[in-house]
C-alpha cells in the first residue's frame, strides 16, 4: 500500500522547502518531488575539491528583516560576505555599485560635488522627460558615460534586445551612491551559508520523504493524488498546459571550469563584462565567497540567452504582454481549491531569497494558523 501524505510538494527549492518544514512541524506528512537529481533548486552547491560552487550562478543572501535573517540561520552558520562586484569595460574597471570609486575612476575627481556636477551637465544634455525606452530613461538617470560604459552592453546581452528596443520600466531607478562605499546591498544583514546553500534545505527537508528525477505529470500518470493538497512551485503555466501560450523569460548559459594549478584568478568573487563585444555577462569565482578555501579555483562565466520550453527559466519578462497573460493563468490559479502555487515559477515573479522565505511563511500562517 502506498504511504498517505497530506501534501504533495512540487520542487524542492526554497519555497518548497520551507513549506514542507512547517507542515512536518505542524504534524504534516509531506511528498516532495523534484525533476531535476538533487534537492535546493536553484541555489544548489555542489563541491569541487572543497569549494562550494553555485551551481545556478551567484546567490548571495541578503535581507533587510531581523526575522528572516533570524529564521535562515537555523540551518547554516553564516560567514561576513559583503557583495562588491567590479565591472570591467574594455580595459578600464570599476566598482559597483556606482559611487564615488566609480566616478573618480571614470572621471579622475574626488568630491560628491564634482560626481553630481558632471551628472547632472550629462542628464541635462538630453532633456528627457518621459523616456520612451530603456535607453532614454537611462541617460535621464545617470547620463552618458555610466550608460555606455556600465549599462548598455551589459543590459544588451542580459536581454539579447538593443536598449532602444527594451521598456523603460526595466530599470526604474539606477542606483548611484556619492559615498566611497562597495557594498551592493543597503540591507542590514548580508552574508553566505559555511558549506554553500544546499544543506539549508537537506535540514528543512528532513521529515519529508523526497522523490528526485520525478516530475509532476510522471508522478501523476502513475500515483492517485485526489488524497493530497499540492504545493506547486514549477512553471504556472505549465500547470496548465500552456493553454493560453507559454510566458516569456530569460535564462542563463553557465561555463564551469575548474582550474587545479590557479589559486586566484580574478581576486573577487563576481566580476561583471559590460563591453557587448564580450559574449558572457559575468564570471563568478566560487573560491571567494567563503573567502578562499579549497585547491585550485572554480570560475563559471555566464552567457544570457532566450528561453523556450525544455530549459531552465531564470528571469521572468514583466512587460505589458507577459503580464497580462500571467494574470489570465493567475485566475485558473484562483479556481484550483486544492493546489497552492508558489514561487519565481508558480507566480511568475522574481524573488531575492529572502523575499521567497517570507512569501512562504506567509503561505504556511495562511494554510495552517
Amino acid at each position: 500500500m502506498e504511504k498517505k501524505y497530506d501534501y504533495l510538494i512540487v520542487g524542492s527549492g526554497l519555497f518548497g522547502s520551507v513549506f514542507a518544514y512547517e507542515a512536518a512541524k505542524r504534524g504534516k506528512k509531506c511528498l516532495v518531488i523534484e525533476r531535476r537529481n538533487h534537492i535546493a533548486g536553484n541555489i544548489y552547491c555542489e563541491n569541487v575539491h572543497g569549494i562550494n560552487v553555485h551551481k545556478y550562478g551567484a546567490h548571495i543572501f541578503h535581507t533587510s528583516s531581523k526575522e528572516i535573517w533570524e529564521y535562515i540561520n537555523q540551518f547554516a552558520e553564516f560567514n561576513n560576505y559583503i557583495n562588491s562586484p567590479v565591472a570591467v569595460y574594455k580595459d578600464e574597471l570599476y566598482n559597483l555599485p556606482f559611487n564615488m570609486n566609480t566616478f573618480s575612476k571614470m572621471w579622475g575627481i574626488k568630491t560628491p560635488a564634482e560626481a553630481k556636477e558632471i551628472i547632472e551637465k550629462q542628464k541635462a544634455q538630453y532633456h528627457i522627460e518621459n523616456p520612451k525606452n530603456l535607453e532614454e530613461q537611462a541617460l535621464s538617470l545617470v547620463g552618458k558615460d555610466v550608460y555606455e560604459k556600465l549599462v548598455k552592453g551589459y543590459t544588451e546581452k542580459q536581454w539579447g534586445r538593443a536598449c532602444t528596443e527594451l521598456p523603460s520600466f526595466i530599470i526604474r531607478r539606477l542606483p548611484v551612491r556619492y559615498t566611497y562605499d562597495n557594498n551592493y546591498f543597503n540591507d542590514r544583514f548580508q552574508g553566505i551559508p559555511m558549506g554553500g546553500y544546499t544543506q539549508i534545505c537537506e535540514k528543512m527537508l528532513k521529515d519529508a520523504d523526497v522523490l528526485l528525477n520525478t516530475s509532476f505529470e510522471d508522478y501523476k500518470k502513475e500515483h492517485d493524488i485526489s488524497g493530497m493538497k499540492i504545493v506547486y512551485t514549477g512553471n504556472v503555466d505549465e500547470y496548465f498546459g500552456y493553454c493560453y501560450g507559454a510566458l516569456q523569460y530569460r535564462t542563463v548559459r553557465f561555463e564551469t571550469q575548474y582550474m587545479p594549478d590557479v589559486d586566484n584568478y580574478q581576486g573577487n568573487a563576481v566580476v561583471n563584462y559590460t563591453d557587448r563585444d564580450v559574449p558572457y555577462t559575468r564570471v563568478i569565482e566560487h573560491k571567494h565567497f567563503e573567502f578562499d578555501t579549497g585547491r585550485g579555483t572554480v570560475v563559471s562565466r555566464e552567457y544570457s540567452s532566450e528561453w523556450k520550453v525544455g530549459i531552465e527559466p531564470y528571469y521572468p519578462i514583466n512587460n505589458d504582454e507577459n503580464n497580462a497573460l500571467y494574470k489570465k493563468y493567475e485566475e485558473l490559479a484562483a479556481g484550483e481549491q486544492n493546489v497552492i502555487f508558489g514561487g519565481r515559477l508558480g507566480k511568475y515573479k522574481y524573488y531575492d531569497m529572502d523575499k521567497v522565505i517570507a512569501a512562504a511563511l506567509e503561505t504556511v500562517k495562511a494554510e495552517f494558523d
